[in-house]
């Protein structure tokens, strides 16, 4: 039996299997789909962390409290920030390659709830790129194997883990289990009617059966609507839009064309305002016959869109639509599970044996997350609680 056994192959759960294994762990990753399948590689806008010159942690902390409305569990929150500079060395060492200025420097962007530019990108694709080379890192340690198509189906409070694989049931009993299996948003998406930008995978499961054997949960009910989902055309519904676009000089505008908020507010903000705007009256309508507003790209440089979003302008363009020379339309779609198993700085949950990291916790970004901060997250929790485990064998 393995060390650590990891639950989910997103990117909490493979940056917790390299830093258990690098520590000298054995262990095993079992993932519900295929390892490729999460919702890290859907991730789009980039990652932020102090790097610029003219910012620091401190400032990155004051910018998470105040966007969480000083939920975030202040603990959580500085020690994401604090290892933000650290991880993106890392992440450059596994081979990350982040976009940079002519003159070689990072690019950067204010994204919103943030008073700095700490925005780091790979275009925007920043999610699948950092996906990919924590998969590359994990393939190239002979002390960690994955089981894919291996959902897990019941947890006990001793840590034993019970999977399915190949249509057989195979208990685990691992000296220690990370539990990095995300959100459910996709399952809370189909309840309600709404779109997702989720994958397949983002049905919760994993944090019901840790609850149900004992681990203490916060925020359950706190989900988090991306304000920029694309509302039309139907192929591209549920999409979430870069925020990006409105770092570079996006406007929201209403069916009058008139601004109705500071787009680069905390996403909550945005997406109360937009939901507001429809809500009113002074929206617009699909022709699917869902609410929109439009998000106005024109404004925005060409130059730096094609640097900083050129997958979504591939994308409409495919579909005869042009952002930067026509308003699109969008409206917050469910996005992110702020709420889930309360952890300490080290992934630890309240049932002995037990860690998390990524979306499936709570705290680290409170009830409203800013935007580039959960692939921060999955990387410093990921890698803390992978350390952790590792050390109790």
């Amino acid at each position: 039996m393995p060390d650590v056994l990891v639950i989910g192959s997103g990117g909490a759960g493979l940056a917790a299997a390299i830093a258990a294994c690098d520590a000298g762990a054995s262990v095993v990753i079992a993932t519900k789909l295929g390892v490729a399948s999460c919702n890290t590689a859907k991730a789009q806008g980039g990652i932020q962390a102090a790097v610029g010159s003219d910012d620091d942690v401190a400032t990155h902390f004051a910018d998470v409290m105040r966007s969480s409305h000083d939920t975030a569990d202040a603990v959580l929150a500085r020690r994401l920030v604090e290892e933000g500079p650290a991880t993106i060395a890392w992440l450059a060492s596994l081979g990350v390659t982040f976009t940079r200025e002519s003159d070689g420097s990072l690019r950067r962007a204010r994204c919103g709830g943030a008073t700095r530019q700490r925005l780091l990108q790979v275009g925007d694709r920043t999610g699948l790129a950092i996906a990919s080379a924590l998969r590359e890192a994990v393939a190239l340690r002979d002390g960690i194997v994955v089981l894919d198509h291996a959902p897990l189906v019941a947890l006990a409070s001793d840590g034993a883990a019970l999977i399915e694989r190949n249509g057989e049931q195979v208990l685990i009993e691992a000296g220690a289990i990370v539990l990095a299996a995300g959100g459910r948003c996709k399952r809370a998406a189909e309840e309600t009617g709404e779109l997702s930008t989720n994958g397949d995978g983002a049905t919760g499961e994993v944090a019901a059966l840790a609850v149900a054997a004992g681990c203490a949960e916060r925020d359950h009910d706190s989900l988090q609507r991306h304000p920029t989902g694309a509302a039309w055309p139907a192929g591209l519904a549920g999409y979430a839009v870069p925020e990006t676009t409105r770092a570079y000089g996006a406007l929201l505008r209403n069916a009058a064309g008139e601004q109705f908020v500071d787009e680069l507010a905390p996403r909550d903000v945005v997406a109360e305002a937009i939901t507001r705007e429809c809500a009113e009256g002074r929206g617009l309508t699909t022709p699917a016959g869902r609410p929109a507003v439009h998000l106005d790209c024109r404004p925005v440089a060409a130059a730096d869109a094609e640097i900083s979003f050129p997958y979504m302008l591939k994308r409409y363009r495919k579909a005869g639509i042009d952002p930067l020379t026509e308003p699109i339309l969008v409206y917050p779609v469910l996005h992110y599970q702020n709420g889930g198993l309360i952890i300490d700085e080290d992934g630890r949950t309240s049932v002995p044996g037990i860690w998390a990291a990524g979306e499936i916790t709570g705290g680290v970004h409170g009830r409203n997350r800013m935007m580039g901060n959960s692939l921060l997250d999955v990387c410093v929790f990921g890698r803390r609680a992978g350390a952790a485990a590792a050390a109790t064998r």
